[in-house]
């Protein structure tokens, strides 16, 4: 079973891989912007959440090919964060999927411009869908909500407010359900979307989401203590340089693993309502195990 779920995925990332790799390949270049925006894009790294986006899709009884774009379009609102996330304005890295930053590549302002590109060319990723649209819309709603204000920035403005001062276990989990949970809520609730399936089913993926997201960070947190540079391909320890509240602050190593089990069976829980989840389940456990 694992080797079944193992080959999915690697379908699936194949899929993703290929759409990415044509995204911009007919586009005017401008200086080396689309040089580095694609340096970022087809870096390689795990597409968690494109793949969550396929897999919904399917598990709610829809075709993993139509909602490609969507998927995708997830991927580009993901890289954008990490280019700017690694801006030394922010937390000042050097080093994303064992290669140095776009900003060490390509300077501060291109790293910028690549990241806003990105973010911008994500939504129009999903009027390329071919799907009615009422989903389409209903899309561009989710991923806006997800990505903006009350989301994704959202939880990086947090982040760096709180540097420098210590979080209290609430304010942590606010500030992760934001900055990683809710574009992983998002790419699971947009396969939904994809299949049109119901809003009972949406409800239930974005639980599952949810779940899967806090455990996800959790489990970094817990990583960026015991692993190593070279294993995670990017800088271990910058949370305790950059004096940041971890999960492994407040609650220890020992305390962090138990919460990923927890987390892990309340994702495993929420699917109860699907007839075949495995993929889904097969996918929580392989992420609450990781080690890189």
């Amino acid at each position: 079973m694992e080797n079944h779920f193992t080959d999915r995925m690697a379908r699936d990332r194949a899929l993703i891989e290929d759409y990415l790799a044509r995204a911009f390949a007919r586009e005017v270049r401008h200086a080396d912007l689309q040089e580095a925006m694609e340096y970022s894009l087809l870096a390689g790294g795990k597409r968690i959440r494109p793949i969550l986006t396929l897999e919904t899709c399917r598990l709610c009884g829809g075709e993993a090919e139509a909602a490609l774009p969507f998927a995708c379009a997830v991927e580009m609102i993901h890289t954008y964060s990490l280019i700017h996330d690694d801006l030394p304005a922010m937390d000042n890295d050097d080093l994303r999927r064992g290669r140095p930053t776009s900003h060490i590549v390509y300077g501060e302002a291109t790293a910028i411009l690549a990241g806003d590109a990105l973010l911008t060319a994500a939504f129009g990723q999903l009027t390329r869908a071919s799907l009615p649209a009422d989903r389409i819309v209903a899309a561009v709603e989710c991923l806006s909500h997800a990505a903006g204000s009350v989301g994704m920035v959202g939880g990086q403005a947090l982040d760096m407010a709180g540097e420098g001062r210590g979080l209290d276990r609430g304010e942590l989990e606010l500030l992760q359900s934001l900055k990683t949970g809710a574009l992983i809520s998002a790419a699971a609730e947009l396969g939904c979307i994809a299949a049109g399936g119901t809003q009972e089913q949406r409800t239930q993926v974005w639980a599952y989401a949810q779940a899967l997201g806090r455990a996800f960070q959790v489990r970094d947190d817990m990583l960026d203590v015991t692993s190593s540079q070279e294993e995670l391909g990017k800088p271990v320890g910058s949370d305790q340089v950059n004096e940041k509240t971890t999960f492994v602050t407040v609650l220890g190593l020992e305390g962090c693993a138990a919460l990923v089990d927890q987390l892990t069976r309340q994702g495993v829980e929420a699917l109860s309502g699907f007839d075949a989840p495995d993929f889904h389940i097969w996918l929580a456990q392989s992420l609450a195990q990781r080690t890189k």
